[in-house]
C-alpha cells in the first residue's frame, strides 16, 4: 500500500509539474526570423502584385517567422519599435493569424503565434472564396485603447485613420516579403466584420482593419 502511494504521489508530482506546458501546448514558438537576404528591394518592388489564386500548401514556421516579422516585428530592440511606422508609436495594431489548426495572435516580444481557440475560422475572414482554403489569413486589428479610448465610447473615422494608415504600411511589408519569397497575398477590405470579430473573440475597443491573404499560388 505505502509502495502505492509513493507512486501516486510521484505522478501526481508530474504531473503538477507539466501542467503548464501542457496548458500552452497548442501555442507556436517560431524560429529566429531571416533578417537579412532575399531579392533587392527594387526586384521586389517591381514584382510585387495582388492575387487571388492560392494552393492549399501551408507554409513553414520559418515562413511564418519571417512574414510576421516584416509585417510588425521588432527591428529595434533596444526600444522595441517595429518594422513598420505606428501613430505617435502607439504600436495599437495587433496581427492575428488564421491557420487551419485555429486562430493566433502574433506576439513580436517573444516571437509566439499565441493561440486563441482551435477553430479553423478562415472562411470567415473574407467574403470571396479563396480565403477559406488558402493557408494563411492575417487580420489586422486596432486596439483603440492603446489610443487612449474607453470602453463605451463611440468610435469615429478620425480615430482610425491612424490605424488605416498603419495598416497599409503593414500590409506592403507583408507584399514585399511575399514578392521577395515568392508567395501570393491580396490584402482585402471585404470582410465580414461583425461575425469575424464575434469567432476572434474580440473586445468593444478591437476593431477590424483589413485581413490579408497569403500562400502558395497556383501555377
Amino acid at each position: 500500500m505505502r509502495k502505492a502511494f509513493i507512486n501516486l504521489s510521484s505522478l501526481l508530482i508530474v504531473v503538477l509539474i507539466i501542467s503548464p506546458v501542457m496548458l500552452d501546448a497548442q501555442d507556436l514558438s517560431l524560429p529566429t526570423p531571416m533578417t537579412s537576404g532575399g531579392k533587392p528591394l527594387m526586384d521586389a518592388l517591381s514584382e510585387r502584385q495582388s492575387s487571388r489564386s492560392f494552393s492549399d500548401r501551408e507554409l513553414s514556421l520559418q515562413q511564418l517567422s519571417d512574414l510576421l516579422w516584416a509585417a510588425w516585428g521588432i527591428n529595434r530592440p533596444a526600444d522595441g519599435k517595429r518594422t513598420a511606422p505606428s501613430s505617435n508609436n502607439r504600436q495599437e495594431m495587433d496581427v492575428y493569424v488564421t491557420l487551419k489548426s485555429g486562430l493566433y495572435l502574433y506576439d513580436a516580444n517573444v516571437n509566439m503565434l499565441k493561440q486563441i481557440h482551435d477553430r479553423d475560422i478562415r472562411a470567415l475572414t473574407g467574403t470571396q472564396e479563396f480565403p477559406a482554403t488558402a493557408p494563411v489569413n492575417l487580420v489586422y486589428v486596432a486596439d483603440l485603447t492603446k489610443r487612449g479610448l474607453k470602453e463605451g465610447q463611440t468610435i469615429t473615422d478620425a480615430d482610425l485613420l491612424s490605424s488605416w494608415a498603419n495598416t497599409g504600411f503593414m500590409a506592403q511589408n507583408v507584399y514585399l516579403y511575399c514578392a521577395s519569397a515568392g508567395l501570393s497575398t491580396v490584402i482585402r477590405a471585404m470582410v465580414p466584420r461583425q461575425d469575424l470579430a464575434a469567432a476572434m473573440m474580440l473586445k468593444p475597443m478591437q476593431v477590424i482593419i483589413l485581413a490579408q491573404t497569403i500562400g502558395y499560388g497556383v501555377k
